[in-house]
């Protein structure tokens, strides 16, 4: 785990997700021609905006490519100039120092990285990490050891600088809003993450008001409401409101390159020192908020975090 990490495997799609050809481009640079010819035409534009000392992970790069699709496969190593497209993930092994598990399709999560996992790989699986008790009873002791990183991007967005910085600033805080595209389980993760990393108290408790969308109601230990809005199919929304007694901000979260660069810079770091990118317990606690969410919703009350035991 101390060593330095020279290879890495990354592993998509799922639908409406192309993090495998942000996260290979930012890793690997890109292919001008192939990434305009993926069908993932936003991460184009936003990756031929940056400069090109922007790109590249400190000398590491991916080597090896599977998707369930094997075109989409041929797509994302002519897109990333990544050599290797295998037709099997479990040809990683032995090949490969780490794996990116790039998709979001929580369901899968488990059984795609179990064999990377006991095999002693260091794995970074993406947002959510799982929504299932068992599978994440089953991934704690790899996070606690610093085997296995789970996040959203948002947790490092630097439009959220400012209030990372200089909490204080605010006064005491008395709300925190944010609003999100899609559903709950997969994108409030995102807001979550951004929020949580910012506050220093943590949440007990989860409602659900009843909305045309997800609208959750997340309680921390110090009084301070959390309010996300998953707010379904509408125009594209990343946004965060802070409301203290001394300042209130408003944040868009747009830049989704440098929130990348920064959250694949930390598990490449967290690989090379042996050190904890995120306590265990932080990624453990978002989860244990999204299954309450879930729960307050199907059963219309208030669902404490307590009841959820990791």
């Amino acid at each position: 785990m101390g060593s330095l990490v020279k290879s890495f495997g990354i592993i998509g799609l799922s639908e409406g997700n192309g993090h495998p050809f942000s996260y290979g481009s930012i890793i690997n640079g890109y292919s001008p021609e192939g990434l305009a010819a993926s069908g993932w035409p936003g991460i184009y534009e936003y990756v031929r905006r940056r400069h090109a000392s922007e790109f590249g992970l400190d000398g590491w790069t991916i080597t090896h490519a599977w998707t369930q699709d094997p075109e989409s496969t041929k797509k994302l190593c002519a897109a990333c100039r990544i050599p290797h497209s295998v037709g099997d993930y479990l040809e990683f092994l032995g090949t490969v120092d780490a794996v990116i598990i790039a998709r979001d399709d929580y369901e899968t999560h488990f059984q795609i990285a179990r064999p990377f996992l006991e095999a002693g790989l260091p794995v970074f699986i993406d947002k959510p990490l799982s929504v299932d008790v068992s599978e994440l009873r089953a991934f704690k002791p790899y996070l606690e050891k610093g085997q296995l990183m789970s996040c959203s991007g948002m947790r490092y967005s630097r439009e959220l600088d400012e209030p990372r910085a200089y909490l204080a600033a605010y006064g005491r805080l008395k709300l925190i809003r944010g609003a999100i595209v899609l559903s709950w389980e997969k994108y409030g993760v995102h807001l979550l993450e951004a929020i949580l990393a910012i506050v220093p108290a943590r949440p007990v408790s989860v409602r659900m008001p009843l909305a045309e969308h997800a609208s959750a109601l997340v309680r921390l230990d110090d009084g301070l409401l959390i309010q996300i809005d998953a707010l379904g199919e509408c125009a594209r929304t990343f946004h965060v409101e802070l409301f203290g007694t001394q300042r209130t901000g408003a944040f868009d979260i747009t830049d989704n390159f440098s929130m990348f660069r920064r959250m694949l810079w930390e598990f490449a770091q967290s690989i090379r020192t042996g050190q904890l990118a995120i306590p265990p317990e932080r990624t453990l606690e978002i989860m244990r908020v999204l299954i309450a969410g879930r729960m307050a919703r199907n059963e219309n009350r208030e669902v404490l975090l307590n009841e959820i035991q990791l």
